[in-house]
């Protein structure tokens, strides 16, 4: 190889290598925790995984991985060396982007008990998640460890040099009734509806009061019963609104068919908007803004709901 080819090789090398960090690529097992706290000892790993293999770990979860963008994943197990049967299973899963990592998070976490490690991370006595950039963390212990797995957890995040923002589309849901963590991204299917496509949802609670009679030592009392209703407020994202226009009238014919159009069909709400009742899902409300579909579904008073979706729609930019 002459000299002006080894110039031009090493060149290739260096924008190779500093794409790479100028994006925080890095090997996925160097994210492993290297000063592994006293009394645990790694005894099983690291073990790498593709799309080819990843089966071979999670067979019965590694579809909806994929639908979320999976890459590649590192797997370890580390034991208690005075306590055999006190362990700690790590996954690390890089998922390409942080709307990703988020929507794969999103799926796993069942209520909101942040942490503070990464962009969002859920902790309990025996698991922890976060994600990070593009990076989806889980660790399960055995036995209850909460302090452990947090340690653990902040070490792995420290390591994660992607400091990708989260999904901004996030920010654009109102805060008042939200159900904490209750924020979820699907990559397809929203609301089960394959004509939404991919978009966020996110639940409310609805106060239902109601007057009920009980009996009370013999005596007839008559109080208030507060019930919670949950109501789903989503955003469907698509290329442009050209796109998000057609599939408002897609959602139309929807409902003609398997449910009811309130009478007008397409309407005007500060932009256009469709009201009808789906059979499984309740009442709802949708409206196009740009390349979004926004709505509010489940509810029972046409007021609330349409000041939840104008709440709503202010946030969008």
């Amino acid at each position: 190889m002459n000299h002006s080819k080894l110039i031009i090789l090493s060149i290739l090398v260096l924008m190779f290598n500093w794409s790479d960090l100028s994006s925080g690529s890095t090997a996925i097992e160097s994210l492993l925790p290297k000063d592994i706290p006293d009394g645990w000892a790694l005894v099983d790993g690291p073990h790498l995984y593709t799309k080819k293999n990843l089966f071979e770990h999670i067979d019965g979860q590694a579809e909806l991985f994929f639908k979320y963008g999976f890459q590649k994943s590192v797997f370890a197990i580390y034991q208690n060396k005075k306590n055999q049967e006190n362990q700690i299973e790590l996954d690390i899963y890089d998922m390409r982007n942080a709307l990703q990592a988020f929507g794969i998070f999103s799926r796993f976490r069942n209520e909101e008990q942040p942490v503070g490690i990464g962009l969002d991370s859920y902790l309990d006595d025996r698991s922890a998640f976060f994600y990070k950039g593009k990076y989806f963390v889980m660790l399960y212990a055995t036995e209850s460890n909460a302090s452990t797995l947090k340690q653990w957890a902040m070490k792995i995040g420290s390591r994660i040099v992607d400091n990708s923002p989260q999904p901004k589309e996030i920010g654009y849901f109102p805060q008042s009734g939200l159900k904490p963590g209750s924020i979820q991204y699907f990559p397809e299917g929203l609301l089960g509806h394959q004509f939404l496509k991919r978009g966020f949802k996110g639940t409310y609670i609805e106060k239902d009061k109601e007057k009920v009679k009980a009996e009370v030592e013999a005596k007839i009392k008559e109080k208030a019963r507060i019930e919670d209703k949950e109501v789903q407020l989503f955003i469907a994202i698509f290329k442009d609104s050209q796109e998000a226009l057609s599939k408002l009238k897609v959602y139309k014919d929807h409902l003609s068919k398997k449910g009811k159009v309130s009478s007008g069909g397409i309407i005007e709400f500060e932009a256009w908007a469709l009201k009808g009742e789906d059979p499984y899902q309740g009442k709802v409300i949708v409206l196009q803004k740009g390349a979004y579909l926004l709505g509010v579904v489940g509810f029972e008073k046409d007021e609330d709901a349409e000041y939840l979706l104008a709440e709503f729609l202010k946030r969008i930019r």
